[in-house]
Protein backbone atom coordinates (compact mmCIF):
# COMPACT_ATOMS: atom_id res chain seq x y z
CA UNK A 1 0.00 0.00 0.00
CA UNK A 2 1.27 3.31 -0.79
CA UNK A 3 -0.30 6.85 0.09
CA UNK A 4 -3.01 7.97 -1.95
CA UNK A 5 -4.65 12.07 -1.20
CA UNK A 6 -8.36 12.23 -1.87
CA UNK A 7 -9.15 13.98 -4.76
CA UNK A 8 -12.40 16.54 -5.24
CA UNK A 9 -15.48 15.02 -5.99
CA UNK A 10 -16.44 15.66 -9.72
CA UNK A 11 -18.48 18.94 -10.63
CA UNK A 12 -21.54 16.44 -11.84
CA UNK A 13 -21.78 13.82 -8.67
CA UNK A 14 -23.73 15.93 -6.41
CA UNK A 15 -26.67 15.98 -8.75
CA UNK A 16 -25.98 12.66 -10.34
CA UNK A 17 -25.12 10.63 -7.20
CA UNK A 18 -25.76 12.48 -3.98
CA UNK A 19 -29.06 13.91 -4.25
CA UNK A 20 -30.62 10.97 -6.21
CA UNK A 21 -29.15 8.51 -3.59
CA UNK A 22 -29.92 9.89 -0.32
CA UNK A 23 -33.93 9.90 -1.79
CA UNK A 24 -33.09 5.99 -2.67
CA UNK A 25 -32.05 5.95 0.91
CA UNK A 26 -34.77 7.11 2.20
CA UNK A 27 -37.28 4.62 0.24
CA UNK A 28 -35.27 1.61 0.65
CA UNK A 29 -34.55 1.16 4.35
CA UNK A 30 -32.82 -2.51 4.06
CA UNK A 31 -32.32 -2.72 0.48
CA UNK A 32 -28.41 -2.79 -0.72
CA UNK A 33 -28.04 0.75 -2.42
CA UNK A 34 -28.69 1.23 -6.01
CA UNK A 35 -25.19 1.56 -7.82
CA UNK A 36 -25.32 4.90 -9.12
CA UNK A 37 -21.86 5.49 -8.57
CA UNK A 38 -20.61 3.21 -11.53
CA UNK A 39 -20.80 5.99 -13.85
CA UNK A 40 -17.93 7.69 -12.09
CA UNK A 41 -15.61 5.10 -11.82
CA UNK A 42 -13.12 6.65 -14.77
CA UNK A 43 -12.96 9.58 -12.47
CA UNK A 44 -12.38 7.43 -9.59
CA UNK A 45 -9.42 5.34 -11.54
CA UNK A 46 -8.04 8.59 -12.66
CA UNK A 47 -7.82 10.04 -9.34
CA UNK A 48 -6.21 6.84 -8.43
CA UNK A 49 -3.66 7.17 -11.49
CA UNK A 50 -4.89 3.99 -12.48
CA UNK A 51 -3.52 2.39 -9.41
CA UNK A 52 -5.41 -0.17 -7.14
CA UNK A 53 -5.80 1.73 -4.00
CA UNK A 54 -4.25 -1.39 -2.08
CA UNK A 55 -2.18 -3.68 -4.14
CA UNK A 56 -0.89 -0.14 -5.35
CA UNK A 57 -0.17 -1.45 -9.37
CA UNK A 58 -1.41 -0.43 -12.51
CA UNK A 59 -5.59 -1.82 -12.69
CA UNK A 60 -7.13 -2.06 -16.18
CA UNK A 61 -10.76 -2.62 -14.87
CA UNK A 62 -11.15 -2.04 -10.92
CA UNK A 63 -13.90 -1.47 -9.15
CA UNK A 64 -15.73 1.47 -6.68
CA UNK A 65 -14.68 0.27 -3.45
CA UNK A 66 -16.90 2.05 -0.30
CA UNK A 67 -14.16 2.05 2.11
CA UNK A 68 -16.26 2.28 5.02
CA UNK A 69 -18.68 -0.62 3.46
CA UNK A 70 -22.60 -0.37 2.72
CA UNK A 71 -23.58 -2.99 5.65
CA UNK A 72 -20.94 -1.12 8.37
CA UNK A 73 -22.90 2.54 7.40
CA UNK A 74 -25.17 2.77 4.39
CA UNK A 75 -25.34 6.79 5.03
CA UNK A 76 -22.13 6.47 3.19
CA UNK A 77 -23.03 4.50 0.02
CA UNK A 78 -22.81 7.85 -2.48
CA UNK A 79 -20.54 9.63 -0.76
CA UNK A 80 -17.37 10.83 -3.29
CA UNK A 81 -14.24 10.94 -0.22
CA UNK A 82 -15.60 7.31 0.88
CA UNK A 83 -14.72 5.85 -2.58
CA UNK A 84 -11.82 4.12 -3.67
CA UNK A 85 -10.56 2.07 -6.58
CA UNK A 86 -9.37 -1.28 -6.47
CA UNK A 87 -8.72 -4.33 -8.07
CA UNK A 88 -11.98 -6.62 -7.50
CA UNK A 89 -10.92 -9.67 -6.15
CA UNK A 90 -9.14 -7.55 -3.74
CA UNK A 91 -11.99 -5.62 -2.77
CA UNK A 92 -14.26 -8.62 -2.56
CA UNK A 93 -11.51 -10.44 -0.08
CA UNK A 94 -12.59 -6.64 2.26
CA UNK A 95 -16.26 -8.68 2.62
CA UNK A 96 -16.77 -8.21 6.24
CA UNK A 97 -14.09 -6.53 7.15
CA UNK A 98 -15.10 -3.48 9.13
CA UNK A 99 -13.24 0.05 7.98
CA UNK A 100 -11.52 0.06 11.52
CA UNK A 101 -9.82 -3.26 10.87
CA UNK A 102 -7.77 -1.91 7.86
CA UNK A 103 -5.76 1.10 6.74
CA UNK A 104 -7.05 3.92 4.62
CA UNK A 105 -5.19 4.72 1.46
CA UNK A 106 -5.37 8.33 2.27
CA UNK A 107 -4.33 7.64 5.88
CA UNK A 108 -1.37 5.28 5.29
CA UNK A 109 2.32 6.32 5.53
CA UNK A 110 4.70 7.39 2.86
CA UNK A 111 7.32 3.82 3.44
CA UNK A 112 4.94 2.41 5.65
CA UNK A 113 5.02 -1.19 3.21
CA UNK A 114 7.77 -2.54 1.02
CA UNK A 115 8.49 -4.65 -1.95
CA UNK A 116 11.28 -7.48 -0.83
CA UNK A 117 13.59 -8.26 -3.61
CA UNK A 118 13.53 -11.22 -5.28
CA UNK A 119 10.73 -12.64 -3.47
CA UNK A 120 8.08 -9.62 -4.38
CA UNK A 121 6.55 -10.49 -1.22
CA UNK A 122 4.93 -7.22 0.74
CA UNK A 123 5.82 -6.21 3.96
CA UNK A 124 5.40 -3.44 6.45
CA UNK A 125 7.98 -1.85 7.53
CA UNK A 126 9.29 -0.26 10.92
CA UNK A 127 7.50 3.06 9.65
CA UNK A 128 4.56 1.81 10.46
CA UNK A 129 3.81 2.92 13.85
CA UNK A 130 4.11 0.42 17.03
CA UNK A 131 0.36 0.79 18.09
CA UNK A 132 -0.69 0.12 14.33
CA UNK A 133 1.61 -2.75 13.43
CA UNK A 134 -0.97 -5.75 13.98
CA UNK A 135 -3.60 -4.41 11.83
CA UNK A 136 -0.50 -3.83 8.86
CA UNK A 137 -0.18 -7.33 9.29
CA UNK A 138 -3.95 -8.28 9.41
CA UNK A 139 -4.43 -6.15 6.46
CA UNK A 140 -1.38 -8.20 4.45
CA UNK A 141 -3.26 -11.44 5.39
CA UNK A 142 -6.97 -10.39 4.72
CA UNK A 143 -6.76 -8.44 1.57
CA UNK A 144 -4.35 -11.48 -0.13
CA UNK A 145 -1.39 -8.49 -0.49
CA UNK A 146 1.52 -10.21 1.02
CA UNK A 147 2.71 -12.96 -1.03
CA UNK A 148 -0.82 -14.56 -2.54
CA UNK A 149 -0.25 -16.12 -5.73
CA UNK A 150 -2.19 -13.29 -7.66
CA UNK A 151 -0.77 -10.77 -6.67
CA UNK A 152 2.59 -11.72 -6.39
CA UNK A 153 2.15 -12.52 -10.41
CA UNK A 154 0.95 -9.45 -11.17
CA UNK A 155 4.82 -7.90 -9.41
CA UNK A 156 6.47 -10.94 -11.07
CA UNK A 157 5.30 -9.51 -14.70
CA UNK A 158 5.56 -5.70 -13.82
CA UNK A 159 9.36 -6.85 -12.53
CA UNK A 160 10.07 -8.73 -15.57
CA UNK A 161 9.30 -6.08 -18.27
CA UNK A 162 11.52 -3.91 -16.32
CA UNK A 163 14.26 -5.91 -16.19
CA UNK A 164 14.00 -7.08 -19.66
CA UNK A 165 13.66 -3.54 -20.99
CA UNK A 166 10.19 -3.54 -21.85
CA UNK A 167 9.35 -0.80 -19.21
CA UNK A 168 11.91 1.83 -17.56
CA UNK A 169 12.05 2.56 -13.99
CA UNK A 170 9.82 6.00 -15.05
CA UNK A 171 7.31 3.55 -15.81
CA UNK A 172 7.34 1.26 -13.54
CA UNK A 173 6.83 4.75 -10.88
CA UNK A 174 3.89 4.67 -12.62
CA UNK A 175 2.39 0.96 -13.03
CA UNK A 176 4.02 -0.17 -9.81
CA UNK A 177 5.44 1.98 -7.56
CA UNK A 178 6.36 0.04 -4.83
CA UNK A 179 8.14 -2.15 -6.85
CA UNK A 180 9.94 0.40 -8.37
CA UNK A 181 10.92 1.81 -4.60
CA UNK A 182 12.34 -1.67 -4.25
CA UNK A 183 14.64 -1.59 -7.40
CA UNK A 184 15.88 1.82 -6.31
CA UNK A 185 16.66 0.62 -2.75
CA UNK A 186 18.52 -2.21 -4.25
CA UNK A 187 20.76 0.08 -7.22
CA UNK A 188 21.75 2.33 -3.89
CA UNK A 189 23.04 -0.75 -1.83
CA UNK A 190 24.49 -1.92 -5.03
CA UNK A 191 26.72 1.55 -5.24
Amino acid sequence: MIHFECSPKPSEFEEQVEKPGAAWLTKHATERPKDLWGVFKPALANAFRNLCAYSAMFEPVGTVDHFVSCDEDRSKAYVWSNYRFASGWINSSKSTVTSSEIFDPFEVGDGWFEILLPSLQLVATHAVPETLRKRADFVLDRLHLRDDERVIRQRREWYRMYQEHELTLDGLRKKAPLIALAVEKQQRSAA
